[in-house]
């Protein structure tokens, strides 16, 4: 049996040792509170979140269905009762704890007109006020992009004060550049569009010319070669003038310009000479319709149709970690690199029609460092290189 000096010892230690782990587990808890910041912090992590959400709703711009979504968002970022999204020609959304009214869009047609900011109270607000929906008062604020007011975002509230006018204008002005954002992304896809059907437009008038004189002069000599070349420009031209899609992938492209290049060789005979070197890894790698074959048209018109004698196409296309590269070179006559930036510029009309488009649209689609590389000089041909992202989640061909 221990002693009482003992006993009192072996008290102590353990009140120590809990007292010593008391302090160490508060040490560490007050530490990971710290960690999570102030209470503005959190507030500022709250509300970026918030708007986050709510982007991702809005990015085709002021549609019925994504304003219907954001606006769950948008009402618990403003703390407000009920929540109003217009158009300029009716409600979008409205989120809340009471009905649409049907005088609500009266009150949007107020701030569009005007085109500022008001306040409606009581009796203007008809059938939405009342104590079971705790409204009395409202701010409706305009949605205005490029100077036009297209449309009204409103708070629903037991009093208006002026930090909700502010916050409620505020969210007035990120749904617009929201609806900007949608406006200039829809603006690239009309322009995409239109410079796929440039390129379409460039090959119809002179390959499609050269290639029917071609395959007329085997009807006679070679009937059978010339009904294989009408089943390949009938491919050629099914694939070149296809109405859905803006992405393909790198097989499909290729497949095109094989198709090309049999034409291209009807006419050429054994002048055009092609290697190709293409790794079955990148195959499937999505790009943007019509991207390779305008270039291998360019190397044959620009490059080889312009000198005697016989020339050589090399295509190749291989794995570069994230990416994949394909280059096109031609062994013709090249071009001065002053005229070749004045191209890529947009400021020669007429000519390379097809290099100045991809390079436009890869631009476009993977951002400025994502343009054609062109080396070439007079006499020396030209070698174009052009890098694709292998992951392209957003892009389906």
């Amino acid at each position: 049996m221990l002693s009482p000096a003992v006993d009192v010892a072996l008290v102590a230690a353990v009140v120590i040792i809990t007292l010593a782990v008391v302090a160490v587990l508060g040490f560490k808890f007050s530490r990971s509170y710290r960690d999570l910041g102030s209470d503005a912090d959190r507030a500022t992590y709250a509300t970026l979140h918030t708007v986050a959400q709510a982007s991702e709703h809005l990015r085709t711009g002021l549609t019925p269905a994504g304003a219907s979504k954001a606006a769950r968002h948008l009402r618990g970022l403003l703390r407000c009762q009920a929540l109003l999204v217009t158009d300029t020609d009716g409600v979008l959304a409205w989120e809340g704890a009471a009905k649409e009214p049907s005088e609500v869009m009266l009150l949007a047609q107020d701030v569009l007109s005007s085109g500022r900011t008001r306040i409606f109270k009581g009796p203007q607000l008809g059938s939405v006020t009342g104590e079971q929906t705790g409204i009395a008062e409202a701010v409706v604020a305009p949605i205005r992009v490029n100077g036009r007011v297209v449309g009204t975002v409103g708070a629903f509230v037991p009093s208006v004060n002026a930090g909700l006018v502010r916050a409620t204008n505020e969210v007035g002005a990120w749904v617009a550049t929201q609806v900007e954002l949608a406006e200039l992304d829809s603006s690239r896809t009309q322009l995409m569009e239109a410079e796929v059907r440039a390129l379409r437009a460039q090959i119809s008038p002179h390959f499609i010319y050269n290639s029917l004189n071609a395959i007329a002069s085997f009807i006679n000599t070679d009937p059978e070669r010339a009904r294989e070349l009408v089943v390949e420009f009938a491919d050629f031209t099914r694939y070149s003038f296809r109405r859905h899609g803006d992405f393909t992938t790198v097989a499909e492209e290729l497949r095109s310009i094989d198709r090309y290049l049999l034409l291209e060789r009807a006419r050429f005979g054994d002048r055009l000479k092609v290697s190709l070197q293409i790794g079955p890894e990148v195959l499937s790698t999505v790009i943007p319709f019509l991207s390779l074959q305008p270039l291998v048209e360019n190397a044959v018109r620009h490059g080889l149709d312009s000198k005697d004698g016989t020339g050589h196409i090399t295509i190749t296309a291989h794995d570069a970690g994230a990416y994949a590269e394909v280059t096109i070179e031609d062994d013709g006559v090249g071009m001065d690199p002053d005229r070749l930036r004045a191209v890529l510029a947009g400021h020669v009309d007429g000519v390379h029609v097809g290099l100045r488009n991809v390079d436009s649209r890869l631009r476009q689609v993977y951002g400025e460092a994502h343009g054609l590389v062109v080396d070439t000089a007079p006499g020396a041909g030209t070698l174009v290189t052009l890098r694709i992202p292998k992951s392209q989640p957003a892009h389906q061909p």
